[in-house]
């Protein structure tokens, strides 16, 4: 897969907003200050390369993504992860070198350890299309997939954008990130996938499309209090929200395009839409009832977020890390 497929996504973030949603943006309160753009800097000194991932950790521990000071990691031996100190954005330990093509999918499991996607594959064909778990000083745990293949079935990936964990240890992982383009075959493969703690495959659903279990572009997964999946169908502009069996039980569509979700112990749902021309921000609401209560607008919106104990927001954006304060 070359990195033009991979960015297919470009021919689609001009996507309308519907009236009715951009007048409930504007009627919503922004209870942050001003974003902190490009927050932190790589141990060097240098610029922070692009980023989809960050994550809370279970003791507030905060991780994220980049993409070896560039938009690629393919060929470079830079650490790919980075936890961070989330008070001075400084960073406090660098893992994952030389085994991402175009990390993506960020997740933090409740030992610590660090999950990461890869929905490229590199020039030489020795990494990508992988999901990999890492401890936190970077042994490698565990890979799903088959490194540098593309594929459907029960072993292989075709392009997994994110991964979660369930508290049992169940895995999740949201495959077919390049399910963009409207003119797509019908048996494009897109779907969620269910392994067991040991990486054992369970079982797969979902299918190229707009209904119920079908998606556009799975980007991104988190769970809630009641151990609900909840998905960001990106293109479809919603989030669809199963039981861990893959059972359909609703969606919202009061969430823009959603990039990126997360989800706190409280049940707060926050959405990042970073693909509405005019209305990019990060949208914050509940996950129990849907309902959305407050959007912070912002134009450089990325593609992550996570909120941290204190209601402090990051963003993992195309230029780095942003940091959203409470007012």
């Amino acid at each position: 897969m070359t990195q033009a497929r991979h960015a297919i996504w470009k021919f689609v973030i001009a996507l309308p907003l519907l009236p009715c949603t951009a007048l409930a943006q504007a009627s919503l309160p922004d209870p942050y200050n001003s974003p902190q753009r490009q927050w932190t800097r790589l141990p060097d000194g240098k610029a922070w390369g692009s980023s989809a991932g960050i994550e809370i950790g279970p003791h507030g521990e905060l991780w994220a993504i980049d993409r070896c000071a560039a938009n690629s990691c393919d060929g470079s031996a830079l650490a790919a992860v980075h936890q961070l100190d989330p008070a001075t954005g400084k960073v406090i330990r660098s893992i994952g070198g030389g085994l991402f093509a175009f990390p993506h999918g960020l997740h933090i499991d409740r030992d610590g350890n660090v999950w990461v996607t890869d929905p490229a594959i590199s020039k030489d064909g020795r990494t990508g299309q992988q999901v990999i778990k890492m401890s936190p000083d970077g042994r490698v745990l565990m890979r799903l997939g088959m490194a540098g293949m593309s594929g459907g079935g029960a072993g292989m990936f075709h392009d997994p954008a994110d991964v979660v964990t369930a508290p049992g240890g169940d895995i999740f992982v949201a495959d077919g990130h390049g399910a963009v383009a409207l003119d797509l075959p019908p048996d494009t493969i897109t779907r969620i996938i269910k392994f067991s703690k040991d990486g054992k495959f369970i079982k797969a659903w979902g299918s190229l499309g707009s209904g119920p279990s079908q998606f556009r572009n799975a980007h991104a997964l988190a769970l809630d209090s009641q151990g609900r999946l909840f998905v960001a169908d990106r293109v479809n502009g919603r989030i669809q929200i199963f039981t861990q069996d893959g059972v359909y039980l609703t969606e919202y569509r009061q969430f823009g395009f959603p990039s990126g979700i997360y989800i706190d112990r409280n049940d707060t749902l926050y959405a990042v839409d970073y693909n509405t021309a005019g209305h990019k921000g990060v949208f914050i609401g509940s996950a129990k009832t849907g309902i959305a209560s407050a959007f912070i607008p912002d134009d450089a919106a990325g593609e992550g977020i996570v909120a941290d104990a204190n209601g402090t927001l990051y963003g993992a954006t195309p230029t780095g890390i942003t940091r959203f304060t409470r007012k």
